[in-house]
């Protein structure tokens, strides 16, 4: 995929100024003449055009501009420029960040202040013209703020630099779709291959080989010479998925080539070199195996020069339905895609995914095939086995059952979380007993997913395995201490 291309560097950027003095301080101060003379076209406040970024001129840091940053970053970017004779603290420019804005900068304290403005407009300008690009829109859809925040990261650190990335998230949050992004965006003018590895199915016998190749020969069944990941990945990107489940051995060989650039295959005696953009994605709590001495320390901060956590779905429920309507787009005769009944929109955006946008993508495809004619899409075509259980009669809450169960559970000091989470323990376990066992049954009646009652089933084992674990621990502790009682009484 081509790399977005962008206008003239030194085209006109429209900006509007808010300040807490007066125009003609600002004039005085010569601001406006020195950012005319960088290229940057202030509109006039009277206009409805909210320009390319919003600069904020002032000399005192008030709660009310706070407030006012707040409502402008929504929709562009801001930078504070702080007047000549502002006194501010770092608390406070922290404060500012938070607010939302961009970037600070200090009008005394730079010899050029209104080229840096320039440049940091320029750079803004160029990222708004990567996030409109077909290699993004295309591939990585959703509007949400979360989402937004996040992409905008990542697209400024793929396009501008080679550094390394290291992507962490949930399974099915996207993480191999954004690493082809970060390929697809690289600048670079004589740009490799991307390259794959999941290190999830890498067997330990031939992982040498995977990676560095190897030479004819080399072993048993070695009837050729081939290239290994890093060979085939140079001056391109290598991906390793699940990079936390590689192996210590395996780590500390990764470690030597990304440091030093170099390789030997596999029964080779000849150092091969290699540069390649290592981009690496895990579900794993990497600094928490390092801790556990299961990832290498300093394996951790060589992949980890630039880290992004993707959200999972329910973080990001405004996007939701434009995700389904572009997994089930393709599905759809001329790509005219059928309008969504309100009862399939309500569904789609109140339901559960454990497995996140992989879910979602499995379901809107599901209903797009059992999908016929041009009407919309109505709650027919969900998949029986995916319909949400409706009570047929209200539950009733004021039953004297289940209010004695409520209020005996209080009485031992349970919270909310910890009464409603035995109620559905409960719920699962009668309904289990119910439906014989059987999973897809029991799921349907309890209006979640085949794959949201494993894993809280899971849960709940892991649970209780803890809680006995706890249990026998306590049992020990009040063995000693009636070994111990008698020797003290003596």
């Amino acid at each position: 995929m081509a790399t977005p291309e962008f206008s003239d560097s030194t085209a006109e950027t429209i900006v509007r100024i808010y300040s807490s003095e007066t125009p003609k301080a600002i004039a005085d101060y010569g601001i406006l003449q020195a950012l005319a003379d960088a290229g940057i076209s202030i509109l006039p406040l009277n206009t409805e055009s909210e320009g390319q970024a919003c600069l904020f001129c002032t000399r005192s840091i008030t709660q009310e501009l706070y407030q006012k940053i707040q409502e402008a970053s929504r929709s562009v970017k801001v930078l504070v420029i702080l007047l000549p004779g502002t006194k501010s603290s770092s608390v406070e420019h922290w404060k500012l960040l938070q607010a939302g804005a961009a970037d600070i900068l200090n009008w005394e304290g730079s010899p050029q202040p209104a080229e840096e403005i320039a440049a940091r407009l320029t750079r803004w300008r160029e990222v708004d013209t990567l996030m409109q690009s077909a290699a993004v829109q295309e591939n990585l859809v959703g509007t949400s703020p979360t989402w937004t925040s996040i992409l905008r990261r990542i697209v400024e650190i793929a396009h501008f630099t080679v550094t390394n990335m290291l992507f962490f998230g949930e399974s099915g949050t996207g993480k191999e779709l954004t690493a082809r992004l970060v390929h697809d965006l690289d600048a670079r003018e004589k740009k490799g291959r991307f390259v794959i590895l999941d290190c999830t199915t890498i067997v330990p016998e031939l992982s040498g080989s995977e990676f560095f190749g190897h030479e004819r020969g080399a072993f048993t069944g070695a009837s050729h010479t081939r290239d290994g990941a890093f060979a085939m990945a140079d001056q391109g990107t290598l991906f390793l998925d699940e990079v936390g489940e590689l192996p210590l051995a395996l780590q500390a060989q990764l470690l030597r080539v990304v440091q030093e650039g170099s390789f030997k295959r596999i029964g080779g005696n000849t150092w091969r070199t290699t540069a390649f953009r290592l981009v690496c994605a895990t579900n794993r709590n990497l600094e928490e195996e390092v801790k556990q001495g299961r990832f290498r320390h300093d394996l951790f901060h060589r992949i980890a020069n630039w880290t992004f956590t993707l959200p999972p779905l329910q973080n990001r429920s405004e996007d939701i339905l434009s995700l389904a309507r572009h997994f089930m787009r393709p599905l759809c005769q001329n790509d005219l895609l059928p309008e969504l009944d309100s009862t399939v929109r309500s569904y789609l955006v109140g339901r559960n995914y454990s497995g996140n946008i992989r879910e979602l993508r499995q379901l809107s495809r599901r209903i797009m095939h059992r999908h016929v004619g041009s009407g919309r899409i109505t709650a027919g075509d969900i998949p029986e086995e995916e319909r949400p259980c409706v009570a047929t009669e209200p539950l009733d809450r004021h039953n004297g059952d289940f209010d004695q169960a409520v209020r005996r559970a209080l009485s031992f000091g349970a919270g909310l979380k910890e009464i409603g989470r035995a109620a559905e323990d409960v719920a699962e376990q009668i309904v289990l007993e119910e439906e014989d066992g059987n999973l897809q049954r029991a799921a349907r009646k309890l209006g979640v997913t085949d794959r949201a009652l494993q894993m809280r089933r899971a849960a709940r084992l892991r649970r209780e395995q803890e809680e006995q674990v706890v249990y026998q621990e306590s049992l020990f502790q009040q063995k000693q201490v009636a070994v111990k009682i008698p020797y003290m009484s003596q």
